[in-house]
């Protein structure tokens, strides 16, 4: 063989090498990384508040992809994409802009530093410590109590008004915030409107003391000086809590502290408690349901304050069938609202069958009122106030009440409306008719009147006409449009009227 040929095998062969001693160092290191990601993780992150929440994730590296799940707020959700290259690890969950966490990560060390983003928080960033799948198991499942009918605490005769916090501050309620929530509910006009409870919503609480007492996170500095503080205004105030070990934003739950939580929310002058299920499901059964919200009910009672008992559980387990044996004086019948026509429309109209379960003292909610809030217009805010009143529904505003318009003023103080809702004979609600996208429904009062709401869930105007005899009246009636404020002609057969789409016309009439 001629030298040159030796020369080139001799190369070429050791370039070959090179490349295989390359690609099996770039292969052992990238397997390095993936066994190093593998596992369990977790990354303490400060709210700012003077509280931390922990984010867990489980990494199943596969390959350059990654599966597994991260847990936030003590959710384990799906990763739905994930990558590792090198040291880098990327993971990804939930499919929507609006619900999409991302976190990016590389090893340092021992430890995974990890730069997570929310689309509905601020990012968090630190380095996460290894952990066990034991770490994000639930307590164990204390006993429940035997079913008994707690005793009926006499409050919410009519259902209760008032705002809540959650649907335009979610997360950045604080101090302040109430407090000008109370000041504008007195100089707007809502509290002579009727409009009562001041309510603050998840995400006020702080840890445990060395006594396992409840405290308030760096947003609320004395939980009792902001109560006596709306009292001050002729309010009153309501708290936050679950019955599972953290509620659903991730905060303190009551859970193993039912008594000693009740003692201090009434200690501090609390008039309302909501007490959301949300990680109790990581506890309980669904058959758990009722006996756990008897828990609560019996603790409130025997605190002596009185205090309203507000059961969110999303309507499981039918609650409109035991709401008022555990104490509840109002109870969730469905998921959250959202601010749009479709959200506030497909719960709404869904209530009518279960309108009979409402009585004094104990009623249906469909969840708090989303008026003011910029996403619907003023024909379909109109129909949500109108439609929560006709089904006796809990008015819990969940606007700025600082920054209201005339125009969602008009809507959230019309007294004739919210007369119908705290009418005192809680009579239900009945649906007349219902022609495709055409609703009509009526509900008797305790003055004789009947009033009648003409619901256009469709996309145009439509006349809309009820008889008389469909609502069991007979001869001339008087008609009296609630939103015009205006008597109408005296009709002897029906009524008829021009609705606009997705609006309402509602009138009370009188033989």
């Amino acid at each position: 063989m001629k030298p040159a040929h030796v020369q080139f095998m001799l190369r070429h062969s050791g370039q070959v090498l090179i490349s295989a001693i390359a690609a099996l160092l770039l292969l052992g290191s990238a397997a390095c990384t993936q066994s190093h990601v593998g596992g369990f993780w977790v990354l303490n992150v400060s709210r700012g508040d003077g509280t931390d929440y922990k984010t867990f994730f489980e990494l199943k590296p596969s390959g350059h992809q990654v599966g597994g799940s991260v847990w936030i707020d003590y959710y384990p959700q799906t990763i739905t994409e994930g990558s590792v290259s090198g040291d880098k690890l990327h993971v990804v969950v939930g499919r929507n802009p609006q619900d999409r966490v991302t976190a990016d990560g590389a090893m340092e060390g021992d430890r995974l530093h990890l730069h997570i983003h929310f689309p509905d928080r601020p990012d968090a960033d630190g380095l996460a410590e290894r952990t066990t799948p034991q770490a994000v198991a639930p307590p164990a499942r204390l006993p429940v109590p035997q079913l008994h009918d707690v005793r009926d605490n006499g409050l919410a005769r009519t259902p209760p008004m008032g705002w809540n916090s959650w649907n335009k501050f979610a997360g950045k309620v604080d101090d302040a915030a109430v407090r000008g929530m109370a000041d504008a509910m007195v100089a707007s006009g809502m509290k002579a409107a009727g409009y009562t409870y001041v309510n603050i919503d998840d995400t006020w609480q702080g840890d445990r003391d060395a006594q396992g007492n409840i405290t308030s996170n760096r947003k609320f500095p004395d939980m009792k000086a902001l109560a006596d503080y709306v009292h001050s205004k002729g309010l009153k105030i309501g708290i936050y809590s679950s019955p599972g070990p953290q509620t659903c934003a991730g905060y303190e739950g009551s859970y193993g502290h039912e008594e000693q939580d009740a003692k201090t929310y009434a200690a501090w002058g609390y008039d309302y408690l909501k007490y959301d299920w949300c990680s109790a499901d990581r506890v309980y059964k669904p058959a758990d349901l009722q006996p756990v919200y008897q828990k609560m009910g019996d603790a409130l009672l025997a605190t002596g304050r009185p205090i309203v008992f507000s059961l969110c559980e999303y309507g499981m387990g039918d609650v409109w069938k035991w709401g008022a044996k555990v104490g509840g004086n109002l109870w969730r019948t469905t998921g959250d609202i959202d601010d749009t026509w479709k959200g506030m429309e497909q719960i709404g109209f869904r209530q009518f069958d279960i309108a009979s379960y409402a009585q004094v003292g104990h009623w249906n909610d469909p969840d708090m009122l989303e008026i003011g809030n910029g996403g619907m217009t003023a024909d379909e805010y109109r129909t949500h106030m109108s439609l929560w009143s006709l089904l006796a529904a809990p008015l819990l505003a969940g606007n700025d009440l600082r920054t209201m318009t005339p125009e969602t003023k008009s809507i959230l103080m019309n007294k004739e409306v919210i007369a119908i809702d705290q009418d005192p004979a809680a009579t239900p609600v009945k649906k007349i008719s219902e022609q495709g996208a055409l609703v009509v429904a009526a509900r008797p009062l305790h003055d004789g009147s009947t009033v009648v709401g003409l619901f256009n869930r469709g996309d145009a105007p439509a006349i809309m006409t009820v008889s008389w005899s469909a609502l069991g009246l007979h001869g001339a009636s008087s008609v009296r449009d609630l939103w015009a404020h205006k008597e109408l002609a005296k009709t002897a057969d029906s009524f008829a009227a021009e609705v606009p789409s997705h609006g309402v016309v509602l009138i009370k009439v009188k033989r």
